[in-house]
């Protein structure tokens, strides 16, 4: 199949999502559609709450803006266009983790636009919203359907395999799959750099880097870096209006537990009744609590960051990614920073 014609499927599928995203009424712009299978979808998104509660609908919509800025003809051929194309179709395995909605799509993205087959190994965590839109890109291009295969139980039949999961998962990965060709991704996450002299905007869009779909994603912000002296009533002031996070059930139920189990051992924190931040040199950080760290000279900075790289996804701060940018990554953003396409035109 060329790859123009999985590129305007693609392209469809994106101008589909962007309407879904802003939650906008069926219209001309999504006339590829009838109004009854737009709202299908619709009532997938509003049902996957009920399925898994960290999924709500506005998480959900915010997925589907992020995905819909890749899929446009110029975006999916400049980016395509960097890589050789591969003569031999393969079957590839996907498997995906289920952390934040359709966390697994760039990797099926990049399979089908490789040539190659894709079998789609799902987390039962979010199992239901890629075949609600592999059922959309069916309708404006049927030859996709061979190309496309979901699979829950053990997989059979691959050439190759891509798996992000877990660090424990990783020992699965290469007990399992490690004879073939693979590429294995654990857990990551994210840093924020401050100067000091960030204004109020900044301070809350770094607070969207932190708590966008709970904080359960690599990209998302669980450790801080501040100068010396810096007020932390400054962001905590400023990212009030984000404080409806807690009343996520379970969201707040972790607040609830980090929060007790901190004050039963008299461990030192802040607390703004939505958001836990503790003094610490831990990267990782419970949900619902941030971890940060005062340094004196940017050398100190770039220790850390060092030290702690192969486990860093991103950082964000004025000289890295805009804050509040975490959760907008390119095409060419590749989790770990491993080059899937690049795996898939040689694997």
């Amino acid at each position: 199949m060329e790859k123009s014609r999985i590129i305007n499927a693609f392209v469809v599928l994106g101008t589909i999502l962007n309407e879904l995203g802003e939650n906008n009424a069926y219209s001309a712009k999504v006339s590829s559609l009838t109004e009854e299978e737009y709202a299908e979808v619709n009532e997938v998104v509003a049902r996957e709450f009920h399925h898994n509660g960290w999924f709500t609908e506005d998480s959900i919509r915010q997925a589907f803006r992020e995905i819909s800025t890749w899929l446009t003809p110029e975006k999916l051929t400049d980016w395509t266009n960097n890589y050789a194309p591969n003569d031999h179709m393969k079957q590839i395995a996907v498997i995906m983790a289920g952390n934040i909605p359709l966390v697994g799509f760039h990797d099926f993205l990049c399979v089908l636009l490789s040539g190659h087959q894709a079998i789609c190994k799902q987390s039962s965590e979010d199992a239901r919203l890629l075949p609600a839109l592999v059922k959309l890109l069916l309708l404006f291009e049927p030859d996709l359907e061979e190309r496309i295969r979901f699979s829950d139980r053990k997989l059979v039949d691959y050439d190759a395999v891509i798996a992000t999961g877990s660090n424990n998962s990783m020992l699965h990965f290469e007990q399992y799959f490690s004879h073939v060709p693979h590429l294995f991704r654990g857990h990551r996450t994210s840093v924020a750099v401050l100067t000091g002299d960030e204004s109020k905007e900044e301070l809350n869009a770094l607070g969207v880097d932190c708590l966008t779909y709970f904080g359960r994603g690599c990209r998302n912000v669980t450790h801080l870096l501040f100068p010396e002296g810096f007020d932390l009533n400054r962001f905590f002031e400023a990212i009030v209006n984000l404080s409806d996070v807690v009343n996520n059930k379970k969201y707040g139920n972790n607040y609830d537990y980090n929060k007790a189990v901190h004050l039963m051992s008299l461990s030192k924190f802040l607390d703004n009744n939505f958001l836990l931040m503790k003094e610490s040199d831990q990267l990782f950080s419970p949900l619902s609590m941030l971890h940060y760290q005062y340094y004196q000279r940017p050398e100190e900075v770039n220790s850390f960051l060092d030290a702690h790289r192969s486990q860093i996804q991103c950082i964000v701060g004025q000289e890295f990614i805009p804050f509040g940018q975490a959760q907008c990554p390119s095409l060419m953003d590749y989790p770990d920073g491993m080059d899937t396409m690049e795996f898939l035109a040689t694997c």
